[in-house]
């Protein structure tokens, strides 16, 4: 597989505050509005940014504050690269986290569809984890970017 070039590259890290999801999404859509998206695209891609940041909150850090990091790419070809991680408790099995409906945290009335959310809006999902150090979560999507 050949590795496509990068354009474009940011990376940041904050606080796993709960109000820092809405950034993660901010930052996202500021970062790709130069590929000029489609709506839907966008939409979707927020949405997956969402669901990683609000996983390494709720789930990857618990009850305690820690630093959830950012890197994305846009990568020749209108393809966007995102990877989130924490370094947070991990994930025990990452087969079954995967699964749709289930949740480590059922008492806090969460759905357990963080992980199918971000496979259906992107392209390619990769999860990998170790128990007790963290989670990283790398997304790759093709964006159609309408004529400027």
């Amino acid at each position: 597989m050949s590795r496509s070039q990068t354009l474009n590259e940011l990376k940041v890290a904050f606080p796993s505050l709960s109000e820092n999801e809405s950034l993660a999404r901010l930052i996202v859509s500021g970062f790709v509005s130069g590929l000029n998206p489609m709506i839907d695209e966008l939409s979707d891609v927020k949405t997956a940014v969402s669901e990683a940041v609000t996983n390494c909150i709720v789930h990857g850090y618990r009850n305690t504050v820690g630093t959830i990091k950012m890197h994305l790419r846009i990568l020749e070809g209108n393809e966007l690269y995102i990877r989130i991680s924490d370094k947070g408790c991990g994930i025990e099995n990452i087969e079954r986290a995967m699964e749709p409906l289930f949740t480590s945290a059922p008492d806090e009335d969460r759905a357990g569809l963080g992980f199918t959310v971000m496979e259906s809006f992107m392209d390619k999902l990769s999860v990998r984890s170790k128990n007790g150090n963290g989670t990283t979560v790398t997304m790759r999507k093709k964006l159609e970017s309408r004529v400027k």
